[in-house]
């Protein structure tokens, strides 16, 4: 008896051409190149499938109109801008995923003017001789933290390897071992020692390190005293650490330089506000440390950056690493650096978002939030209603652990959740809230200028729990 002849569904499938071609014939379809990927990715997607199952079906998207469904959604997501715009309702005022700090809009402006044309990056237009890309920025970042001199390099990380590498490759690097930390997208602290060609030396525990754990540490092979700021955790109890002061002291009677890795930092002193002692940069030059790093987009409110302040001696051997010109800043960085450090010289911070957030009273939040909910509410969808209630909103970033805000969020009541955040997250403009006990939760804190219509078009697109029941 003959068996019977199996056809493979894949043979049914449209060549990639064929398919992007129906695809163009659609009103606003994407470009050509998007829906040509589209058709691609969406194929391979069903093939796969295929395989999986073993032929017996299309599974989810089994059909000719499913398919183009498919192959049309990834042409879209293809042709979108990246990074886009999103509203943060969060209430995370440096969150990572989000790009953490928000430019100034001026700052944003000038990142536009030098980015569209010519500039005097390494120019000097008094002599008509080459420049030095860093020299305004030193002159600025020195004024502002009382340093002798001062770099910017692409950022934190970036910053470090090139302390460390310029000071004390293929020798020691003494840390606490209650300072060996992992931030996000495990990153951490021993890989960059072992990067950056140094040997890695433990001394302390977890909880507890003292002055005599250093001492006994320090021999002809330390090139540095490594200190790190633990920026997204923290320590309560039967603790001990050797504050930076201290460990300068040791540093100079030991003849090694003292590093400070404080991650986050600001040039203006946020302890009315709440925030700790550590955070304000300065005063962590001032204690004598002969290099202090932080990041530019951070608590200091500016563009991605790796900034070191400190000595003049050390800084030059820093500038001598060829490393420093492949961690250089591009003149679109430099451009809003620039631009935020002289907002600080001129006593304007509160244009910066990311101060504004943090110093913005709990009263002023109170207002916005009821604006919004009164705006809000003439478009919520049938089943769904709004109430304020009080948040506590975390700075982030790893930047203060354990320190928080006081806000407003408007909480939607009805529907689900879960649901709901994902439909915001599709939104033209995607609104990113966060679902806490049970609600969604819209933090009003951490709220630009222009959001309020962004969310208010996002919230008129979600699905009302009754058509949804029904």
């Amino acid at each position: 008896m003959e068996k019977p002849v199996v056809s493979d569904p894949r043979r049914s499938l449209p060549s990639v051409d064929r398919l992007a071609r129906e695809l163009e014939a659609q009103e606003s379809a994407p470009a050509s190149w998007a829906l040509r990927e589209g058709a691609r990715r969406a194929l391979r997607q069903v093939r796969e499938s295929l395989r999986a199952s073993k032929g017996t079906g299309l599974r989810d998207w089994d059909g000719p109109d499913a398919l183009a469904a498919l192959a049309l959604a990834h042409a879209e997501q293809l042709s979108q801008p990246s990074p886009r715009r999103v509203v943060n309702a969060t209430g995370v005022i440096l969150h990572t995923n989000l790009g953490r700090s928000a430019l100034a809009p001026e700052a944003a402006r000038a990142v536009a003017e030098v980015g569209a044309a010519y500039t005097d990056l390494e120019l000097d237009l008094a002599s008509g001789q080459r420049g030095q890309r860093l020299d305004r920025i030193e002159a600025l970042l020195c004024l502002l933290s009382g340093a002798e001199a001062a770099l910017a390099v692409n950022n934190n990380a970036a910053a470090v390897l090139l302390a460390l590498d310029s000071l004390a490759r293929g020798r020691e690097v003494v840390v606490s071992r209650g300072e060996l930390v992992e931030i996000g997208g495990s990153f951490r602290v021993p890989e960059i020692l072992e990067r950056a060609g140094v040997r890695l030396v433990e001394v302390g525990t977890t909880n507890r390190t003292h002055p005599r754990d250093y001492e006994a540490a320090i021999g002809p092979e330390t090139g540095a005293l490594l200190k790190v700021h633990r920026s997204n955790f923290e320590q309560r109890g039967f603790v001990a650490e050797v504050t930076l002061p201290e460990l300068v002291r040791l540093g100079r009677a030991g003849g090694v330089p003292v590093v400070e890795d404080l991650g986050s930092g600001t040039l203006v002193d946020l302890r009315p506000q709440g925030l700790p002692a550590e955070s304000f940069a300065p005063a962590r030059v001032a204690s004598g440390a002969d290099l202090v790093c932080f990041s530019g987009d951070k608590l200091l409110g500016g563009p991605q950056a790796g900034l070191l302040l400190g000595r003049r001696e050390t800084l030059a051997k820093l500038r001598s690493s060829p490393l420093a010109r492949a961690l250089r800043l591009d003149k679109q960085s430099l451009a809003a650096l620039d631009w935020t450090l002289r907002a600080y010289l001129d006593g304007r911070v509160h244009e910066l978002p990311t101060l504004r957030m943090l110093q913005e009273k709990p009263a002023s939040i109170a207002q916005r939030a009821k604006r919004l909910a009164e705006r809000l509410t003439k478009v919520l969808p049938q089943g769904l209603a709004l109430e304020r209630v009080a948040t506590r909103a975390p700075v982030g970033g790893g930047s203060l652990p354990g320190f928080e805000l006081e806000s407003q969020a408007l909480a939607l009541v009805g529907g689900d959740p879960d649901a709901q955040a994902r439909a915001l997250r599709g939104a033209a403009v995607p609104v990113l809230a966060r679902v806490f006990a049970g609600q969604l939760l819209l933090d009003v804190r951490t709220l630009l200028p222009g959001d309020d219509e962004a969310i208010e078009a996002a919230v008129r697109q979600l699905p009302s729990p009754r058509s949804v029941s029904a």
